[in-house]
């Protein structure tokens, strides 16, 4: 345990488990720890399994520092996660998780007709959806997103939240408030929870967590973010042009802005972080479409025998099956895979291709839509890591492909924790 300095601890509350680091005030990670929530619950709803997860992610990492230097602590959680607790957080029914729908005709016909086009309250998943299915429930003191809940067990509030977690509840990013509307979809809206700017000092740590975890007492607890927001802010892009394209089972890019980007066709809003604001939209094309065609241990194969300084001269649009979100708004557009060469490494060549065509479309997009141009590109998820493909992109967008500092969440809260921090004059 050497070192010198002040730390601050980011924690992400993933869909399968829990990771914690430590920062120093460099923006250098210190220390991680992890823990799977299988592990501690055979059930992913379960928030005291949650709960398990964070504590031995946080202990781990704290087993490798000094945990007196630590000066503020803060965390993420899977968007649209919400929970109904009394006013000591104690959860008054089953976790509504991210994916779990709303399929009350009603409520989702009060929300569509109050509801701004442009909100991310719409639809059946919506974090408002959930606030309305469980607000008639007895002794309920708040209705919360599953980071609150969290991060109220370092501070002992279970009625703060932050603008990112916020918005598919209907919070108003631009003015900053939830907006006068929500009444009218009869939503009770006493029982939201108070927004703050994520990164913002929400609290000093409790006694009780100060015990816990070894933590001084004067430690800071930090407004939170999204599993996605925080993501993006590990990568270490933070200038408006900035540019993360996460290459995984599906296609993701996300810029930051210097004006919010709100596009409902495309299932595009943007979330507030501190004056800039972080726009994305998420495609139906990636990885997805290779293992569709290609064991992974393949795709190394003939990555190898692929020049990706010349062209196929195709023009895929790849998809698995019919239908696109972004930046094609149809969802009855086809695939375009042909013709096939009869060379594999060459068929692959031109997947990669058309998905990279696919990623400049989506920054081209964005732009469109009133977004800075682009300026650099980094890249997570496990397509980052093929230097073919790599290659083709940086040949179609023009721009530096940076690397990107980290790619797990937990690094990103914890920039958010370092700026709380220095907010709060403790760092």
């Amino acid at each position: 345990m050497s070192g010198a300095g002040g730390l601050v601890l980011g924690i992400d509350m993933g869909t399968s488990g829990a990771r914690a680091v430590a920062m120093d005030e460099a923006g250098n990670v210190a220390s991680s720890g992890a823990a799977k929530l299988a592990a501690f619950s055979e059930d992913h709803r379960d928030p005291i399994g949650w709960w398990k997860a964070v504590q031995a992610a946080l202990l781990e990492a704290l087993s490798a520092v000094d945990p007196a230097r630590v000066r503020a602590i803060s965390i993420d959680g899977t968007s649209g996660t919400m929970l109904p607790v009394t006013p000591d957080g104690a959860p008054l029914a089953t976790p509504l998780m991210y994916n779990d729908a709303v399929n009350d005709p009603a409520v989702l016909g009060r929300i569509a007709a109050q509801a701004p086009q442009e909100s991310a309250a719409h639809g059946a998943t919506s974090g408002l959806a959930r606030l309305l299915a469980f607000q008639s429930l007895p002794g309920i003191f708040r209705v919360i997103h599953q980071a609150d809940w969290l991060a109220g067990h370092l501070s002992g509030l279970y009625d703060v939240t932050d603008e990112n977690n916020a918005l598919k509840t209907g919070y108003d990013p631009v003015d900053r408030c939830w907006p006068d509307w929500l009444a009218r979809t009869d939503a009770r809206v006493e029982l939201l929870p108070a927004v703050l700017p994520a990164g913002a000092p929400v609290a000093t740590i409790s006694p009780a967590a100060s015990d816990a975890f070894g933590l001084p007492g004067d430690t800071v607890v930090v407004a939170g973010t999204t599993d996605g927001c925080a993501s993006f802010l590990a990568t270490g892009a933070d200038r408006p042009g900035d540019g993360v394209s996460a290459l995984g089972t599906t296609l993701t890019v996300k810029m930051l802005s210097d004006r919010p980007l709100f596009a409902p066709d495309y299932g595009l809003y943007s979330h507030r972080i501190g004056d800039m604001w972080l726009a994305g939209g998420a495609s139906n094309t990636g990885g997805a479409v290779l293992a569709a065609h290609f064991r992974a241990e393949r795709i190394a194969e003939l990555s190898a025998e692929i020049d990706p300084m010349t062209e196929t001269g195709l023009d895929f649009y790849p998809l698995t099956k019919p239908g696109e979100r972004f930046p094609i708004a149809d969802p009855a557009l086809l695939p375009r895979m042909t013709p096939r060469p009869a060379n594999d490494a060459e068929f692959l060549k031109a997947i990669f291709e058309g998905i990279a065509a696919v990623e400049s479309l989506a920054y081209e997009r964005l732009a469109s839509l009133g977004g800075p141009p682009l300026r650099s590109v980094r890249s997570v998820g496990g397509g980052a890591g093929n230097p073919a493909w790599t290659a083709i992109r940086a040949r179609k967008f023009g721009v530096p492909l940076l690397p990107a500092l980290s790619d797990e969440a937990a690094a990103g809260t914890a920039r958010l924790a370092l700026a709380g921090a220095r907010e709060a004059g403790v760092l």
